[in-house]
């Protein structure tokens, strides 16, 4: 795939719950979703800032929701689903690979910021395209089919006083 370069058109999709349980379980902290975005879009033409976040009736999580608004996320919410066990459930998997390959016509690169394996099949998609794929996650928590189907693996341990509050 190509290099980065800074007429390149980039979509970062952020998989906010998966970036959250790998910070706060390895480090107990939260992310920077600035330093995120401005490590992900690297001088590049940022075409689309989407973060797939969850409602799950937790005090802050509005301020959260707004405060990656401002940063320049557009954020998409999903309320949390609550069975008959009373066990819970909600992901973005569809949503996010949905999203990654309508944007693909329009975008040079993506870059999803997750370490869930589930997207190492839109990861091929993708590259198949000829869209460069990029992902960013903590390494000890990515799958390795998703490092191996990507462009480029940015490991996020490496900087945590980067990208982590």
């Amino acid at each position: 795939m190509t290099d980065i370069h800074s007429g390149q058109r980039v979509a970062v999709l952020v998989d906010a719950q998966n970036l959250y349980h790998s910070a706060h379980s390895l480090y107990s902290n939260n992310i920077d979703y600035s330093a995120l975005l401005e490590k992900s879009v690297q001088g590049r033409e940022l075409t689309r800032a989407i973060a797939y976040v969850i409602r799950a009736d937790s005090p802050d999580e509005e301020s959260f929701f707004e405060a990656l608004t401002d940063i320049g996320f557009e954020t998409k919410i999903k309320d949390i689903k609550t069975f008959s066990d009373g066990s819970k459930k909600a992901d973005w998997d569809v949503g996010m690979s949905l999203d990654a390959v309508t944007l693909a016509n329009h975008v040079d690169t993506v870059v999803l910021c997750t370490g869930d394996g589930d997207f190492s099949r839109l990861c091929s998609h993708l590259r198949h395209e000829g869209v460069r794929v990029e992902v960013m996650s903590f390494e000890s928590s990515t799958a390795e089919e998703l490092k191996a189907a990507a462009d480029s693996f940015v490991d996020l341990s490496e900087r945590t006083e980067t990208f982590l509050l």
